[in-house]
């Protein structure tokens, strides 16, 4: 368990960075963005076997972390940027 969140702390601003790139250059629908975000953090889970030696099932549930991880740090971001400019 402690590997998945490490990874997922690692892996969750990439995958943040990414779906922002996609959302911008792309018309992809705003209710769709926290799935492309969970497989983005898939694909980068996938793609971590540099970073660590676990099985490819932990780097799975890792990346499908820092997708729903980067999800919420942006829905965070958002709510506190709108209440701030709203009063």
């Amino acid at each position: 368990m402690e590997e998945i969140l490490i990874i997922a702390s690692i892996i969750a601003p990439v995958t943040s960075g990414i779906v922002q790139a996609i959302k911008k250059a792309t018309n992809v629908n705003e209710n769709l963005l926290p799935i492309v975000a969970v497989l983005v953090g898939i694909i980068l889970g996938i793609l971590a076997t540099f970073l660590v030696d676990v099985d490819l099932v932990i780097r799975i549930w890792a990346g499908a972390i820092s997708g729903l991880a980067s999800t919420g740090l942006f829905e965070l971001s958002k709510n506190v940027k709108d209440e701030v400019e709203n009063g």
